[in-house]
This record gives C-alpha cells, structure tokens and sequence, in this order.
C-alpha cells in the first residue's frame, strides 16, 4: 500500500459521501421534530378527553401543527444541505448556470473573432 493510497483511504473516512451526511442531518432533524409532534397530539388529545376541546377543532389542530412541521423540517434540511453543499465546495445549480453562460459568451467572441 503506497502513501498516496493511505492519504486517500483517510480523506474518505475525514468526509463522508454527501449523500452519506444528508441522511444523518434528515434523520436528526426528523427525530426532533417528530418527539415534539407526538407530545403536541397527546397533550390536545388529553384537551379533547377532558371536553376543554372539541374533537373537531383537536384533529384540526393537529393537522395545522403536521404541516407546519413538515414546512419547518423541509425549510431547515434545505438549509443544512446547502451548508453542507457549501462547506464541500460543490458547485450549485446556479453556479453551472452562470458558468454556461459565460462560457456561451465566450465562444460567441471566439466565433466574432474567427470571421
């Protein structure tokens, strides 16, 4: 095994696959937000029971709370991913576009110049 070959072996273990990283951020964040979610539906469940809410007006809460976490999970993976997306220095969607076009400009000039 060459020196080249240990270095690389040991960057890999340093920076796991994005792919990799995603999974482990989703997952956390999933988890958070889900415990509070069934502390939330067992506390209005407990509302409904005692008739201080009504089981309408409970299921209805419920839902509002579902979908505003699932709006919050989303908006914070979206942010954690493109940390990370960042931190490793991949290129964005954005950043391909931009190249595009500048290389589009480019040719056009070399294409201006040629004639």
């Amino acid at each position: 095994m060459t020196v080249e070959h240990n270095c690389s072996e040991n960057q890999e273990q340093e920076h796991p696959p994005l792919a990799e990283l995603v999974r482990k951020v989703m997952l956390a964040g999933i988890g958070m937000a889900s415990l509070a979610q069934e502390e939330a539906e067992i506390f209005i469940q407990k509302l409904i029971e005692k008739g201080e809410l009504a089981e309408k007006e409970g299921q209805g809460l419920v839902r509002d709370l579902r979908e505003k976490r699932h709006q919050k999970i989303e908006e914070r993976l979206d942010h954690r991913v493109a940390t990370i997306v960042e931190k490793m220095k991949i290129p964005t969607q954005s950043d391909m576009d931009t190249l595009k076009e500048k290389i589009a400009e480019l040719s056009k000039k070399i294409d201006d110049l040629k004639q």
